[in-house]
């Protein structure tokens, strides 16, 4: 596999070449000196002091190069938070600290490489596609852009056909192997969104419609500081305070986009509601509550227990539809049976 190593240290490039070769071709480049194009294939591979302001709009070029590249993995101290926030807000898909990681990250990407080329030949399960729109979306509102609703659409294709193909089984435990945080959960609704609407047999635009609000549903997230975004316990109440503002802040970056449909930003700004009205932000009751909203939120609610987190493993598919039953009043008890296939033997 070709690794894109980039550094601000040239000692740190024998050091990786003595790591990683033969087993990966190891391309370096070395900050400050020349501009000399990068291929658009392999993964990236950062090594640099995210804390100094010269490395850091150099790291910025070497990214618009980089466009096509999913898989970008920066070094960082664990320490450092600061260094790691800076590395997430650059587009990083995984922060290592250590040399083992670094050899088990790249081992795990070469094989979801190897499986996303044999799923092309029979139709690809999107999960490159979509990590690469959601990390589009992010680091253009974090730029202070708008994001790109064609990225959100063409991601969510993908993922409808993935699933089609080759079921949510595979698409659950693809995605929970080889990629983490915030863009795991994403590609998780979404999976499981799509998942539930096909199994209850739902038309096709509707399916459409819910991927398309699943993949943007958390896109809110992109304005919530970083320390609380990717802090590796569980949050304050300050911080759980902050991070329920994202479906408002999801709803305000959308709601202007060109395309976007009345049905998308509702999806986006309410599901987090529940049936009772002790839901958030606007605290609706039942008859406030859409059906496209009723199927997210349960999506949503199923993909958090059953992802990974710093704090705990993922949670058992029947756990987690046991939470679901659990939540009678709050969530469509219709609903939660009729996704009881899809828990457990989708």
């Amino acid at each position: 596999m070709l690794v894109h190593f980039v550094t601000d240290e040239p000692t740190k490039i024998p050091a990786i070449r003595a790591m990683l070769e033969p087993q990966h071709v190891v391309e370096p480049r070395l900050l400050g000196f020349g501009d000399k194009k990068i291929i658009s294939n392999g993964v990236l591979m950062v090594d640099a002091d995210l804390r100094r302001t010269a490395p850091v709009e150099e790291i910025k070029l070497v990214l618009q190069d980089l466009r096509c590249v999913s898989e970008k993995l920066f070094v960082v101290q664990n320490h450092l938070r600061h260094m790691v926030a800076q590395a997430l807000a650059l587009g990083a898909t995984a922060v290592v600290s250590r040399p083992r990681e670094i050899v088990s990250k790249l081992a795990q990407i070469e094989v979801a490489q190897r499986v996303a080329k044999a799923d092309d030949v029979n139709g690809s399960s999107g999960i490159a596609n979509g990590t690469a729109a959601f990390a589009s979306m992010f680091s253009a509102i974090r730029e202070g852009k708008p994001p790109m609703l064609s990225d959100a659409q063409n991601a969510t294709s993908e993922i409808i056909k993935g699933i089609k193909h080759n079921g949510l089984g595979v698409w659950l435990d693809d995605v929970r192997r080889y990629h983490e945080g915030t863009f795991q959960h994403c590609l998780l609704v979404t999976g499981v969104a799509v998942g539930f609407a096909l199994d209850i047999k739902v038309p096709n635009a509707d399916v459409k419609r819910l991927g398309l609000a699943a993949t943007l549903h958390d896109i809110g997230k992109a304005g919530i500081p970083l320390s609380i975004l990717d802090k590796p316990g569980r949050l304050d109440q300050s911080e759980e305070e902050f991070m329920k503002r994202h479906p408002v802040i999801g709803c305000e970056l959308l709601k202007d986009l060109p395309g976007i449909s009345p049905e998308i930003l509702d999806g986006v700004r309410h599901h987090h509601e529940y049936l009772d009205g002790s839901g958030y932000p606007d605290a609706l009751t039942a008859p406030e509550i859409s059906d496209l909203v009723r199927l997210l939120t349960i999506s949503d609610i199923f993909a958090a227990l059953i992802e990974s987190r710093p704090y705990r493993p993922a949670m058992p598919r029947q756990d987690a539809y046991n939470i679901l039953c659990a939540m009678d009043g709050k969530l469509e008890r219709s609903l939660v049976r009729a996704f009881r296939d899809v828990a457990l033997t989708a």
